[in-house]
């Protein structure tokens, strides 16, 4: 599996992105990634081995505590991607209003006069 996939893979589980934004204020121990989820520390570090195989995050010691920190290069990576995608997406937004402005236009046109409507 090439990086990319694996990124896209860990980002899709929502426990796995909440971890990420954690990340973004700083290095965490597990407990302290643990404490607002309603799962055990096992059940994080089996989320943090996904987020480490897809380059997410490393792994550190201090003293006894182990700390997970993001690494944001392949969040880049899989952002640079999308956004070859964003200007194909951006480009038919604007051929849609383009459309609903000919579509209300051709509609006032075609719409009953009222009485005393100056044409």
């Amino acid at each position: 599996m090439n990086q990319l996939d694996a990124v896209f893979g860990a980002l899709a589980d929502p426990t796995r992105r909440a971890i990420l934004a954690r990340l973004s204020a700083g290095d965490l121990t597990v407990g302290e990634l643990a404490s607002p989820f309603a799962m055990s520390q096992p059940a994080v570090s089996r989320h943090l081995k996904v987020l480490e195989s897809a380059g997410l995050i490393s792994r550190s010691r201090r003293a006894t505590a182990r700390l997970s920190h993001l690494e944001a290069e392949p969040l880049k990576d899989a952002s640079d991607w999308l956004a070859r995608y964003r200007a194909l997406w951006e480009g038919r937004y604007e051929q849609l209003d383009e459309l609903l402005d000919e579509l209300q236009a051709t509609a006032r046109e075609r719409a009953p006069r009222t009485k005393g409507e100056i044409a």
